[in-house]
């Protein structure tokens, strides 16, 4: 059954052996050509699975891979019982949307702290299952590197994400998402970061305004 559309990517909730499990399958670009295109699919679709291993090493919660086929261009993973962050963050009460964002900056500290670059951080690509982990999805955007741009991008995306959806709860949010970042990747990096957003903002101000 298909669940969702994406640019790159439709993703299947479908049994396999027995279980729930989320079937991603990249699509065809028809304006590249068919080498080309079989080539970049079979790249992508390894190099997501193996970023995703990584942040489960660095003691972010991610879906469980299953099996990964690059000539069809497809990962069977995990299907994560639980709420998007996006659903569910306007009904949490102070304390414990507070709680949930600190939890969030973590994560996202830890990623970082690692090389690992996100790449479409927003609250729908975060699952709160019902034992209270935080899981991040959909990694397809993701990319290793210690570059403070890459960095930058992934908070204001996160800021972003809080503005379209939770405008309510943005300075609240966004601050307790900076103060879980900050107790792991430390008070330098963090201000660092904090300042490439702004200036990424800034950048887009000036866009707008032209």
């Amino acid at each position: 059954m298909l669940i969702k559309k994406g640019a790159e990517a439709n993703l299947y909730l479908e049994e396999w052996h027995g279980r729930k499990v989320i079937m991603k399958r990249r699509l065809t670009k028809k304006y590249r050509i068919a080498e080309l295109d079989s080539e970049i699919r079979a790249q992508r679709t390894v190099h997501e699975p193996h970023i995703i291993h990584r942040a489960k090493e660095s003691g972010v919660p991610t879906p469980v891979i299953f099996m990964v086929d690059p000539a069809e261009a497809t990962i069977i993973m995990e299907f994560v019982e639980g709420k998007q962050v996006k659903q569910i963050l306007r009904d949490l009460s102070g304390e414990d949307r507070i709680s949930l964002c600190r939890t969030i900056g973590e994560n996202i500290g830890k990623l970082h702290r690692n090389g690992i670059i996100h790449g479409d951080l927003t609250t729908s690509n975060m699952i709160l299952t019902a034992q209270g982990r935080v899981v991040f999805v959909d990694f397809g955007l993701s990319e290793q590197t210690m570059e403070l741009e890459a960095r930058g991008v992934d908070m204001h995306l996160v800021k972003r994400a809080l503005q379209s959806v939770h405008y309510d709860y943005v300075k609240e949010c966004f601050n307790a998402i900076t103060e879980g970042y900050r107790k792991v990747i430390g008070e330098e990096m963090t201000e660092e970061v904090l300042k490439k957003v702004k200036e990424i903002e800034g950048r887009g101000r000036y866009i707008s305004e032209r």
